[in-house]
């Protein structure tokens, strides 16, 4: 009898301590969809963020920023990201224009100067994270008498010789083509035409090309002013050139975004959040080779070697210009490079030029332009 009655009271200890334990939530994995040489700053801000939130960052990376975009389109309808980080001004009115983001204004974005916000996007669509300016990369060593001008590509010495990202699936490429248009306006294919000729190497993104040229199978590449400073922060090394063309700069403005669809809004937005935070901007210059938004963040010393921007003209296609006709231009870029056809064929009845603008001041242009009164002059690098 007497243990009848203990075990039930056993069976009633226990039952009431059962109930008072709560079931243990499984952990939230957060799935973010990015470009593959953003990985080095993602591994030195993703622990952080995961353990300040207790969970887990699915980090899924792609070539470049245009594959990215892709892959959301195909999925829009059973999106399988709920972030994306890499989006820059050249492919942003296409993400807002597909509808696969979320706007979302994040608490530190009040960290981020009205410029940056009012040239890429007020709206929040995407919160601006980065920025640079693209430019031509050579080793001094190999490249004696650099090119200094578009023209200068064309010409039979540098045949050959110059890699370029393909601008349907590079955001570098894409950037490369609208500096272009902002300088040559509706000429630009027969611009490109002489690039053709002079057997230019199209690469399908950042990555591959730079590959191509640290083997130097190509003296000549389109990446970012920030390079000479990679190569001074990591190996002391002042070999890299870096050049403007035509004394022209186009800067690039990347940023990240929630992806419509989400099932995890609230932590998606503290991850934009997190991502324009001073303990993740700190560690993006050495990380990322782009300009930090974050206007607390200092830059490293070595900084210093990256091409100035102070001197020359900045090239900017207000959006309305880009999400009037990124379509178009991408569209006869292919005509024109890939299917062989002639610039006349494929725009024949286009006459005026785009609404584009350059400046060396701030009276200029609204955004970039105010770049030249800021302390943060020379401009941007890596790896897109």
């Amino acid at each position: 009898m007497r243990k009848t009655i203990a075990i039930l009271l056993l069976g009633v200890i226990i039952f009431s301590l059962l109930g008072t334990f709560k079931p243990v939530k499984a952990e939230e994995t957060l799935t973010v969809y990015s470009y593959d040489s953003i990985e080095p700053w993602m591994k030195q801000i993703v622990p952080i963020f995961e353990e300040k939130y207790g969970v887990k960052v699915q980090l899924v990376l792609f070539g470049d920023a245009g594959e990215v975009l892709s892959r959301l389109i195909l999925e829009k309808n059973n999106p399988r990201a709920d972030v994306v980080v890499g989006i820059d001004n050249s492919y942003l009115q296409k993400a807002i224009s597909e509808g696969i983001l979320i706007p979302y204004k994040p608490e530190n974005a009040k960290y981020i100067p009205e410029w940056i916000i009012n040239d890429f996007d007020p709206t929040f669509h995407l919160t601006p994270y980065d920025y640079g300016a693209i430019a031509i990369v050579y080793k001094k060593d190999v490249v004696k008498n650099p090119p200094k001008t578009f023209e200068d590509l064309t010409k039979p010495e540098w045949k050959g010789k110059l890699i370029v990202e393909n601008p349907l699936t590079s955001s570098t490429g894409m950037a490369f083509l609208l500096w272009t248009i902002g300088v040559y306006g509706d000429r630009w294919p027969y611009y490109w035409e002489k690039l053709k000729e002079n057997d230019v190497i199209i690469v399908k993104g950042w990555s591959a090309g730079w590959e191509m040229w640290d083997k130097n199978q190509a003296p000549l590449f389109v990446s970012y002013a920030t390079d000479p400073a990679y190569d001074a922060c990591n190996y002391n090394d002042t070999s890299i050139g870096a050049i403007f063309l035509n004394n022209t700069a186009y800067v690039q403005i990347e940023g990240a975004g929630i992806v419509k669809g989400t099932k995890h809004l609230e932590l998606a937005k503290e991850f934009i959040n997190f991502l324009i935070s001073k303990t993740a901007q700190e560690k993006l210059p050495l990380n990322q080779w782009m300009y930090p938004v974050n206007k607390e963040v200092k830059l490293p010393e070595c900084f210093s070697h990256a091409l100035n921007v102070s001197s020359a003209k900045v090239i900017s296609i207000p959006s309305e210009e880009l999400a009037k006709n990124t379509d178009r231009w991408l569209k006869e870029w292919r005509a024109l490079m890939v299917e062989g056809k002639k610039p006349e064929e494929i725009s024949p009845t286009q006459t005026s030029s785009p609404n584009t603008s350059t400046s060396t001041s701030n009276k200029g242009i609204c955004g970039p332009g105010l770049i030249l009164g800021l302390t943060i002059v020379p401009l941007l690098l890596r790896r897109r």
